[in-house]
């Protein structure tokens, strides 16, 4: 067998080098690696732990005991390639992860799971916006676009069908610690509402607004139902982060007293905050004053000059409150003297003459199952025993008061729906000796596709 030993071999014409001839095998001896046509030389022992990766290289990828990283070389030149392989058919139990290292994979700054049992890939680097691209695989499954999911914790977490939904009812973190891709999620919808406002007191005070209601639900999350505030409303996207979770409690009612204690309306309900997403307060309900402004706005008391505090203050698009209503004071013919409704997230408080009703909240459906929140309180009413409703999403009814004896108190919104609290209408010889009803906390419910 004859042997040559050359440098470098070039044709003698034209761009074409052919070795053999049809029907030739040509043979490399084991050790030998092809540089610059996207080959790479495997390394044959078993990777077990997370390593950095070489251009030019293949690695056996060992997930039997726990799930690997393999980190992408930095700073990489076009044409740097590297390979790598399930070595126990384990990667579905026990993921891999190729970390970017700086550079894209597919065109997006996220990191790449291989979740798929004896999955083989090579990844080559073209250029700064594509980065990483998965030129060729073990299987027809990985050849398709690589599909990546948010990855997160934080708050209850419950599914429904492929989506996942985590409930925040106080404080927390959402947690994520994938931001997935444009082939499986990248997005979360949410609902942001806030804590509901107390109710005033007065011979007929006026109700606690409720807290503002903000709600997206864009294609990543599924066919839910969502309020009609939510349906137009685009997704948010995500990184890889810790996001902190406000949740707003309730606003107590306005503290009630043997004198009169006029201009102090319910208390304010707190905001609830995810991302970049602010939902407002309730406004208080008003004693002896106007109702005060928030994500809805308080109704106002007995007073011949009150207004309704103003909903979605400070504002947003679409709006995250109504406002709330003016009394009927001085007393109407009927001898009924009504406190103003507090607003809700879908409507306006009834204006008196009438009940002072609050405005009702929305239904949505983001939990799985339709729950409506944000509804405001209904305002205290004088010289009869009929109660203003609350608005429907947890706000509370409004105190009563009977031609003599005692008042019914203001009632509270319900707990994690924002809903205002009852105003409250003061008993004989004196019209403020008991508080009004308190508002109620808000909740976050954040959902997206996991799988």
């Amino acid at each position: 067998m004859s042997k040559i030993e050359v440098n470098a071999i070039e044709p003698q014409c034209g761009t074409t080098l052919t070795l053999g001839a049809s029907g030739d095998t040509i043979s490399l001896p084991s050790g030998v690696t092809l540089s610059g046509v996207g080959t790479v030389s495997w390394d044959t022992t078993a990777k077990t732990a997370a390593f950095t990766a070489v251009s030019g290289r293949g690695y056996f990828v060992d997930t039997t005991s726990a799930a690997i990283t393999v980190t992408l070389p930095a700073s990489p030149s076009a044409g740097d390639i590297v390979a790598v392989s399930d070595y126990a058919q384990t990667a579905r139990t026990n993921n891999i992860t190729i970390a970017r290292n700086g550079s894209n994979i597919q065109g997006n700054a996220t990191n790449l799971n291989i979740q798929r049992n004896g999955a083989a890939l090579n990844l080559l680097y073209v250029d700064a916006t594509k980065g990483w691209i998965v030129v060729s695989t073990g299987d027809e499954e990985e050849s398709k676009p690589i599909t990546q999911f948010v990855t997160a914790t934080g708050g209850t977490i419950t599914t429904c069908g492929n989506y996942k939904i985590h409930t925040f009812t106080g404080p927390g973190t959402f947690c994520v610690s994938s931001a997935g891709n444009s082939f499986g999620s990248s997005t979360v919808d949410y609902l942001v509402v806030a804590g509901g406002a107390g109710g005033g007191v007065d011979c007929a005070g006026g109700a606690g607004g409720a807290g503002g209601f903000r709600e997206s639900s864009g294609a990543a999350s599924g066919c839910y139902t969502a309020s009609p505030l939510g349906a137009c409303v685009s997704a948010l996207p995500v990184t890889a982060q810790a996001y902190p979770i406000t949740v707003g409690g309730g606003g107590a009612g306005e503290a009630g007293s043997p004198g009169p204690r006029p201009g102090i309306p319910g208390c304010a309900g707190s905001s609830s905050i995810f991302s970049t997403i602010t939902s407002t307060g309730g406004g208080g309900g008003g004693s002896g004053s106007n109702g005060a402004n928030g994500g809805s706005g308080g109704g106002a008391s007995h007073a011949c000059s009150s207004s309704g505090g103003s909903g979605n203050t400070p504002p947003v698009s679409p709006p995250q409150g109504n406002n709330g209503s003016a009394s009927n004071s001085p007393f109407n013919p009927s001898g009924i003297d009504t406190g103003g409704g507090g607003g809700g997230a879908g409507a306006a408080a009834t204006t008196p003459p009438g009940l002072g009703t609050g405005g009702n909240g929305v239904t949505t459906s983001i939990s799985a199952s339709p729950t409506s929140y944000a509804g405001g309180g209904g305002g205290g009413i004088r010289a009869t025993t009929t109660a203003p409703s609350g608005g429907s999403g947890g706000g509370g009814d409004g105190g009563t008061r009977p031609p003599s004896g005692a008042a019914g108190a203001g009632g509270n919104g319900t707990v994690n729906t924002g809903g205002g609290g009852g105003g409250i209408a003061g008993s004989t010889g004196s019209c403020k000796n008991a508080p009004g009803g308190a508002g109620g906390s808000g909740i976050v419910i954040i959902r997206y596709k996991y799988q």
